[in-house]
């Protein structure tokens, strides 16, 4: 399987694409940011946004495409600019009829650390030692997309067997 995990952000959006399946080694294919000026007008920025992820799409074509849930935050203009890039993300990948997947914060902190509350640090230490890299990526923005992305790894399979399970009890439920 292969992931494109998106940190989203309108400033810096990371983006990294993990190969392999769920108890194997897994294989870093690419990481990077996607990065627009501050300054610049929101349409402009969204729109730089889409062209790096759509990049990102044509030269890794991931299997699916790992997105962090937006999750409420004090800062309201924070969380605005992050849900605006996380929709860009998801109708990039809609478009092309690549599946999303949604994972929060914490559940890809618990995925890769074993703790839901671990720091940028711990991730970005762990991300390191998972693919066997050199060194962590930076910025956190960009280990925190391969996270995304190992995460989906490694809980897909879970996942797929728990809808399975409740397509067939609906299943079983409508033949009665």
């Amino acid at each position: 399987m292969r992931v494109l995990g998106v940190d989203p952000g309108l400033t810096r959006c990371g983006v990294g694409v993990v190969e392999g399946v769920a108890g194997r080694p897994l294989t870093m294919l690419g990481v990077g940011v996607v990065r627009t000026p501050a300054d610049a007008e929101l349409g402009h920025r969204l729109v730089a946004v889409e062209q790096g992820i759509e990049e990102w799409l044509d030269t890794h074509r991931p299997d699916i495409v790992a997105v962090e849930r937006v999750f409420s935050q004090h800062n309201v203009s924070t969380v605005m600019g992050t849900a605006q890039a996380s929709a860009v993300a998801m109708l990039c990948a809609a478009r092309r009829g690549i599946p999303v997947a949604l994972h929060t914060p914490s559940e890809v902190k618990a995925a890769v650390t074993g703790s839901g509350r671990a720091d940028k640090a711990q991730v970005g230490a762990m991300v390191t030692r998972l693919l066997r890299l050199a060194e962590p990526p930076r910025p956190a923005d960009a280990a925190d997309a391969l996270a995304l992305a190992i995460c989906h790894i490694w809980r897909a399979p879970a996942q797929n067997r728990l809808q399975r399970a409740v397509a067939q009890h609906a299943s079983k439920g409508r033949t009665r």
